[in-house]
């Protein structure tokens, strides 16, 4: 092992990594190029664009601002812990279909953000919905079938609980 290397553990989408990581990788660069994560998105790298939102114990992060080093014995969960192509999460089903992804680049973390809203309140307003998607800028949508999304979603798990 590289002598700057550091090995930790990891817990992502409930499975446990060993790794080594340089002190200054940050948890989107672990992510993405030694566990082949890539659903999480490099928007800007700074911290603006939200497309590399994780959630972390179930709160929504910037991965791109966060050393990996800073990520043990947190439960890392990205976009592909929530759902999949076979078996999509209520929110990913209500964006397709209430059009709310375009491009696609900053859905994964609008996803994440939902889904931590939701689990913190599963009936938000909608100045709630729209606080929680602050930090994520959309180029395509315009952001109000996003909002309608998670308001059908909203709806879909109410339902599901009666």
């Amino acid at each position: 092992m590289d002598h700057r290397k550091k090995a930790i553990e990891l817990s992502v989408n409930d499975e446990p990594y060993v790794l080594a990581v340089e002190p200054q990788q940050t948890l989107l660069e672990v992510l993405r190029d030694s566990l082949s994560l890539t659903g999480t998105k490099e928007g800007c790298g700074t911290g603006e664009c939200g497309s590399c939102t994780v959630l972390l114990d179930g709160k929504p992060v910037l991965s791109c601002l966060m050393l990996a080093v800073e990520c043990v014995n947190l439960d890392i969960t990205t976009i592909e812990g929530v759902g999949s192509i076979e078996r999509m999460a209520p929110i990913q089903e209500a964006l397709l279909e209430k059009g709310g992804v375009q491009c696609g680049f900053c859905t994964p973390g609008m996803v994440l953000a939902t889904t931590a809203m939701l689990n913190r309140n599963p009936k938000p307003s909608e100045g709630e919905i729209k606080r929680s998607l602050e930090g994520h800028l959309c180029r395509c949508t315009g952001y109000n079938k996003v909002i309608e999304a998670v308001e059908a979603t909203i709806e879909k798990i109410s339902d599901t609980h009666k």
